[in-house]
């Protein structure tokens, strides 16, 4: 009999899921199909491209960025139906506890964390590399790129009708190591190569140490020239690199585990990796604990005007992502560490539960 109850509350609690997660794609495909429209409406393509660039961006956006919040009104709506419809008394005739259907649903939410991060979100990182990727193609920008693999850095620059191609090792600190910089001319000529064991790119004025010039002239000679410092005018400095850095959406849960230590090297920032892990981590705890939230409000509730619990569920959703928000602020600032900064959120929520559940649990 445990057993039927448990699948019955279970399978209701997954509809429940499955529909609002299905209202907010939808949602979310709406808004942001608007904004892709508007980056196309100077080009030719036709609405296929904007449509699949908005399928590719969603998936990660609703299962990793608002699950939480999707599972805190996902659970209100569930607790509701079995309270509206006098479940909660049916249940506690055959044992079933206040606190014995939050711990189970809680449980439930704790596992669909564990699936978002090992099966899900695999593949919603690679549709956001994909949308990163094909909408790249379709900048106006393309003067100045930047693309980040194996091979290390590399950046393309266009300026003084001349193509400037620059490739490092990686980025450690304000430096770029093992840099060259070759400069082609309009006829696809090689003109200029320079090498440099460092470069400082504090400033759009990098300053390049030790460089080794190689000089070609049409008759294919190369001169060399070689000198202390130079200094060589970019539109990208260290900043504006680890900006780039900093989006960690196209890289999974899984690879950020093991390629942590050459994700370092090729140039991502460590604290901005162990921040990101650290929230992948805590996402299974967030939807349990969001879960048991939702559960305080609904069954401490008595009234059951629908639109309150709404008013309810939009407000408590703003006030943890604003909450969410200023403690990663606080981690970025250095004032705690990025990895606590992720946790704190969990740890109040976790404190607001655990007095929530002493009322239940005495109901």
């Amino acid at each position: 009999m445990n057993n039927k109850i448990n699948n019955y509350l279970i399978i209701n609690y997954f509809k429940v899921l499955l529909n609002t997660v299905l209202v907010s794609f939808c949602l979310g495909l709406i808004l942001n199909l608007f904004e892709e429209v508007e980056f196309f409406k100077n080009s030719d393509e036709s609405l296929f491209i904007p449509v699949v660039l908005t399928l590719s961006y969603i998936p990660n956006l609703i299962f990793i960025n608002l699950m939480p919040f999707i599972i805190f009104i996902s659970g209100m709506l569930f607790f509701i139906s079995i309270k509206n419809n006098n479940e909660l008394l049916t249940l506690k005739v055959f044992g079933y506890s206040n606190a014995k259907i939050i711990a189970l649903i809680g449980i439930i939410s704790f596992l669909w964390g564990l699936i978002i991060l090992t099966v899900i979100n695999p593949i919603t990182s690679d549709m956001v590399k994909y949308y990163e990727k094909t909408k790249s193609n379709y900048s106006k920008d393309t003067d100045h790129l930047v693309t980040i693999n194996r091979n290390g850095v590399w950046i393309k620059e266009v300026k003084d009708n001349n193509l400037y191609i620059i490739n490092a090792d990686r980025l450690e600190a304000n430096n770029l190591i093992d840099l060259s910089i070759n400069v082609i001319s309009k006829d696809n000529i090689l003109k200029k190569r320079i090498e440099s064991k460092k470069a400082n790119i504090t400033l759009n004025n990098w300053e390049v140490k030790k460089p080794k010039i190689f000089n070609f002239d049409a008759e294919g000679n190369i001169d060399i020239q070689e000198s202390m410092s130079m200094e060589f005018v970019s539109f990208y400095n260290v900043e504006k690199l680890n900006n780039l850095f900093k989006n960690l959406d196209t890289i999974s849960f899984i690879e950020l585990l093991t390629e942590h230590e050459n994700l370092v090297v090729r140039g991502y920032e460590k604290t901005t990796i162990s921040e990101k892990i650290n929230s992948f981590f805590a996402l299974p705890f967030f939807l349990s604990l969001m879960t048991v939230l939702a559960a305080i409000f609904t069954i401490n509730n008595r009234n059951s005007n629908n639109i309150n619990y709404l008013m309810i569920a939009v407000l408590t959703c703003a006030v943890i992502y604003y909450m969410k928000d200023l403690s990663v602020a606080l981690g970025k600032s250095d004032r705690i560490s990025p990895e606590i900064s992720v946790w704190i959120p969990i740890i109040i929520i976790g404190l607001i539960n655990s007095v929530g559940l002493l009322q239940i649990n005495e109901k």
